[in-house]
């Protein structure tokens, strides 16, 4: 019987198996940020355990809350600094180099197609569109990653979807992850490992598979991947170059990864996207999705475009391409916040800020910022925003206020009229 990827990948980075179902890994790259890795560093220093297995493969940053905004966050940034200096990691991104986790470290070209990579974050999940077996992990589990280079998983068990047809203009992989959660449901893929797989998806960039990936982890799933091809080699030529002759030296290596055509799954769904119109979510959770006409007419309060799962430059441009020449609705605010330093001198290059300030829009520097509540757009009871971030939990963006999660084209759509809007109809 043939082996899946993510098979492949544990096989291939197997310390020990304590029990058969769970496997000690060896890690590849532990991520960190100033939310939860401080817990982690101070419980170290408390133990006398204040070292890292190897700095080179620490990554840190400070995005959450970036300027910090009061004095504990100002302090979870300090342990931080301190923490990166005293064990000389040097990839640590401060104030003014730093962006969203999930944008900036595959941006830095730091995951690669077989990696083993956690974080203490759910949406690790994100670095799986690499080829890479990416999850996010409780305090306990990444202080003995920090400390040792080993983290322990359950034996994968992995799904397969696979994804068909092509989609419609206006409709972008955002809307398809929102229709696969809808499917499946927040649970439905709990303790599996999502492979998705496809015409479609091998015809996505690196952004979109990323997208797909960031939300795996909202159908429960502890990681999402696809398969690393052409697009993953040209997106890390730039970092890989001196270790392959050629791309297709590249990408002929990448095969290795590939999952066997007799690999087994739990199961296998088949995905046809040609009619999907696009999606919005509209209560709590993020399987309550419905498709934009229905909930066409909500009004809105506020625009939020930004994110890990939506804050790069192809979400940039597609926002942009709606709202160039137009203004915010009356009463609306425009809140974008490009993931990374790199996409915001991108944006600024490409005329892209320039359209979103000329509609009234609020630009921020890189950081996660409102998307969880923290900083910068929270909302007030009752008010409402469109959002292209992942989580639409009750509170999530502010206590009483309501996240419709959506793609950056329909959230510029929901920008210019102020309420949910289809975006096909501004791009005929």
């Amino acid at each position: 019987m043939g082996h899946s990827i993510t098979q492949k990948i544990f096989n291939s980075h197997l310390r020990d198996t304590p029990t058969p179902d769970n496997m000690v890994l060896d890690l590849d790259v532990v991520l960190c940020h100033e939310i939860t890795t401080p817990i982690a560093i101070m419980d170290l220093v408390e133990k006398g355990m204040d070292r890292v297995f190897d700095p080179s493969k620490i990554k840190a940053v400070i995005d959450h809350v970036t300027p910090a905004k009061d004095s504990k966050t100002a302090a979870q940034g300090k342990i931080m600094r301190e923490w990166a200096k005293r064990n000389n990691i040097k990839d640590f991104f401060d104030i003014g180099s730093n962006g969203v986790c999930h944008a900036l470290f595959p941006e830095k070209g730091f995951i690669r197609p077989g990696y083993t990579v956690i974080m203490g974050d759910s949406h690790t999940c994100t670095h799986g569109a690499f080829g890479a077996f990416a999850a996010g992990v409780g305090t306990t589990d990444l202080e003995v990653g920090i400390l040792k280079g080993v983290c322990t998983f359950r034996a994968p068990v992995s799904m397969k979807i696979e994804i068909n047809g092509s989609l419609q203009t206006g409709v972008s992989a955002k809307d398809v992850i929102l229709a696969i959660i809808k499917k499946l449901t927040v649970n439905g893929a709990t303790d599996r490992i999502i492979e998705f797989v496809g015409p479609l998806v091998d015809s996505m960039n690196m952004s979109a598979r990323m997208t797909l990936c960031n939300m795996a982890v909202e159908a429960g799933a502890t990681s999402g991947l696809c398969l690393p091809d052409r697009v993953t080699a040209e997106y890390l030529w730039p970092f890989i170059k001196d270790e392959y002759t050629t791309i297709d030296a590249a990408v002929e290596d990448f095969k290795k990864w590939h999952s066997d055509s007799d690999a087994e799954y739990v199961e296998v769904i088949e995905f046809d996207v040609s009619d999907l119109p696009p999606q919005v979510t509209y209560g709590y959770k993020p399987d309550h999705v419905k498709d934009i006409p229905e909930m066409e007419g909500t009004p809105v309060d506020q625009i939020y475009i930004g994110s890990c799962t939506n804050g790069r430059i192809e979400d940039l441009r597609e926002s942009a391409k709606i709202l160039k020449g137009k203004k915010l609705a009356s009463g609306v605010r425009g809140i974008v916040t490009p993931a990374t330093p790199g996409i915001y001198s991108q944006a600024l290059d490409e005329g892209i800020i320039k359209i979103f300030m000329d509609a009234g829009f609020c630009v921020l520097n890189p950081t996660c910022g409102a998307c969880l509540g923290m900083s910068s757009g929270v909302l007030a009871e009752d008010e409402v925003c469109a959002s292209t971030t992942n989580r639409n939990f009750n509170g999530r963006m502010g206590k009483g206020g309501m996240v419709h999660l959506m793609s950056p084209a329909s959230a510029a759509a929901a920008a210019i009229t102020g309420t949910i809007s289809d975006p096909r109809k501004f791009l005929v």
